[in-house]
């Protein structure tokens, strides 16, 4: 296991090095570069008016500018140097943690990380936990009442929920809850008044945003567990072994949690890292668009579309860095779900 798990560490380096020399290389060739960001910026600024600039791999947003000036303005970005140094030089700092500071706003990528995180968790830990909570029970009832009109309500029921995107979902909450009846607010976390309030108060204000919000993520995003469980705990009733617990006088309750549930978790658990990581990170740029919550998911997108590379970079390294753990992470876990698996 020790051996296992020091091949996997290992293997984690080369990957991580993998994936942010290729998001390196394509941020290379990518259009409007954070200088010609900046230039488009103070000329729309001086203007009083206008956009970005189109892009191409020299900068024309620099037409007309002192050249001293540009160059003062690569160095503030370090594009004075070449590729290679940049890349170095940026493999260095996220070797001692460092994930750098942002280009426009100022703040270093992990103080950036820390004010949106609280967001992303909210949205993140309710939808993970909402989802398993109700897809495995669902998905075991599912498989005990297979072919009962039960089955065939809330297999349509839930591909129904799985077809219809989040984000149009959320768009009808707001319209209905948010805008007709008023019932929940429309936009925030929390309300203007929150320092005000009382930590009873608190709960239920935060409650009373995150709802609409959760409801959009949640309800598609159980679908392919709750299947995957009945698929999962059917495979595993037509087996001899239950034939037997059955047999042996043992309630219907005790063979399914206590047998099948253990054997039917290793493909379940399959599904962890992935749902793990998308509650937190991708799956709610759209929701928290929509609902005017500041978390990573806008933070990622913001800064793809203003070229701010250290913060692409530190936060895809960080995400990557997760991603790998929580792989390993489950794993480990098939041993102690089965102890028949071995690494060996």
């Amino acid at each position: 296991m020790f051996t296992y798990i020091l091949k996997r560490t290992l293997l984690m380096l080369p990957t991580l090095l993998g994936v942010l020399l290729l998001t390196f290389v394509v941020l290379q060739f990518v259009p409007g570069g954070p200088v010609e960001q900046y230039l488009a910026e103070a000329k729309a600024g001086a203007s009083g008016g206008g956009g970005a600039e189109g892009g191409g791999l020299a900068y024309r947003g620099a037409q007309g500018v002192d050249p001293k000036r540009l160059e003062q303005i690569k160095q503030l970005y370090g594009f004075d140097k070449p590729a290679h140094e940049r890349f170095a030089q940026m493999l260095g700092q996220f070797a001692r943690f460092d994930l750098g500071r942002s280009f426009f706003q100022n703040k270093d990528v992990w103080q950036l990380i820390r004010e949106k995180l609280p967001v992303s968790i909210s949205l993140g830990m309710w939808t993970f936990f909402i989802s398993y909570l109700v897809a495995v029970p669902l998905g075991v009832a599912k498989a005990v009442r297979a072919g009962s009109r039960f089955d065939l309500v809330t297999t349509l029921l839930i591909l129904v929920g799985y077809a219809i995107p989040g984000f149009v979902l959320g768009v009808a909450l707001l319209v209905v809850f948010g805008g007709q009846l008023q019932w929940f607010p429309l936009r925030g976390l929390t309300s203007s008044n929150w320092d005000e309030l009382g930590w009873g108060a608190r709960i239920v204000d935060y409650l009373w945003h995150i709802t609409l919000p959760i409801i959009a993520m949640v309800l598609g995003s159980f679908a392919v567990t709750a299947m995957l469980t009945k698929n999962a705990f059917l495979e595993e009733i037509r087996k001899q072994y239950v034939l037997t617990a059955r047999a042996k006088g043992l309630s219907e309750r005790q063979v399914l949690w206590k047998h099948v549930f253990r054997n039917a978790l290793i493909p379940i658990i399959t599904g962890f890292p992935a749902a793990f990581i998308g509650a937190f990170f991708a799956g709610s740029l759209l929701i928290e668009t929509l609902f005017s919550l500041d978390g990573l998911g806008l933070l990622s997108y913001e800064s793809v579309i203003r070229r701010d590379y250290p913060v692409v970079l530190g936060t895809l390294d960080l995400f990557t860095l997760i991603g790998l753990v929580t792989k390993l992470v489950s794993d480990l876990c098939y041993v102690w779900v089965d102890p028949r698996v071995k690494f060996d």
